[in-house]
């Protein structure tokens, strides 16, 4: 979900940030807060949580738009620490110490767990289908008009600031319902945690090394982040190491990703989301 939503932004929007951890954060702390002190199931609160993180993004994005290139990244990860420093002021979320969401304790653990794991799943194959339909539309068209050249998509009628603004929200919708997941997963919100700079570091690498705008890249890479993940864990910040290694080695050697290299010059795709020019024949 992160990594498919940060491409959805910078792959196809052409916005470059690194502070997609604020809405991270607001959808943890959504599901917490609305199944600790609202009583709503957790599982339930998940819809709830991705649409408050989307209202959020609207009144960010006047703020975020007025900022270009890295400026705007850079305004992006200042956003983050914003919401960081206020949720740390916010008592009845357990302020910096954060919260437990104990309303969950009913069930079983076993079946916990068993119920995140197909809550995550079916949200990550909404958030995947939901970015093919998009990228498919005739909205996806002019949004990659947008990405490669702002002015010429402006003179052909594509609205600029619309799409973009459609996007961010759209993006920040899917990371706070990814940030609601983690919050079930753990239990536990801490602001320290659910807005560290790591996760939308960890989506870059993702996105990056499976390939940039292409719905295949960002699930490849998350593979690949998974297993470096799971099998360098233990060396502790070494594992860290690696995947900055991994990354330059494949911006320098493979720019397309993972599966550019793998779609080679035929172009294949799993999710077919362009279109091409076919000459007919006249008889």
């Amino acid at each position: 979900m992160l990594a498919v939503t940060w491409n959805l932004l910078a792959g196809y929007g052409g916005m470059v940030s690194v502070g997609q951890q604020a809405s991270i954060g607001l959808g943890a702390y959504a599901v917490a807060y609305l199944a600790q002190t609202v009583g709503l199931n957790g599982f339930l609160a998940l819809p709830v949580a991705a649409v408050m993180a989307g209202v959020v993004a609207v009144p960010v994005s006047f703020l975020a738009f007025r900022l270009v290139g890295g400026y705007f990244a850079i305004g992006t990860w200042v956003v983050a620490e914003v919401f960081r420093l206020l949720t740390v002021q916010w008592d009845a979320v357990g302020a910096g110490s954060g919260t437990s969401i104990t309303s969950l304790s009913g069930y079983d653990r076993d079946v916990r767990l068993a119920l995140t794991y197909w809550v995550a799943l079916a949200a990550a194959a909404v958030v995947v289908v939901g970015s093919v339909l998009l990228v498919r539309s005739r909205f996806g068209l002019g949004l990659a008009a947008v990405r490669d050249d702002p002015v010429a998509a402006a003179s052909t009628g594509v609205g600029v600031t619309t799409a973009k603004r459609v996007v961010f929200v759209l993006a920040a919708a899917g990371a706070g319902l990814a940030g609601g997941v983690l919050a079930l997963g753990s239990l536990r919100v801490q602001p320290d945690s659910v807005y560290s700079v790591q996760w939308t570091a960890f989506m870059v690498f993702m996105v990056v090394i499976g390939g940039v705008g292409t719905i295949e890249g960002p699930i490849v890479g998350a593979v690949v982040f998974f297993v470096l993940q799971q099998t360098l864990a233990h060396y502790g910040a070494t594992y860290l190491i690696v995947l900055g290694v991994v990354a330059i080695a494949m911006v320098l050697l493979a720019p397309r990703g993972l599966w550019g290299l793998l779609a080679g010059s035929r172009g294949t795709t799993l999710f077919p989301v362009g279109y091409r020019a076919v000459l007919g024949r006249r008889s």
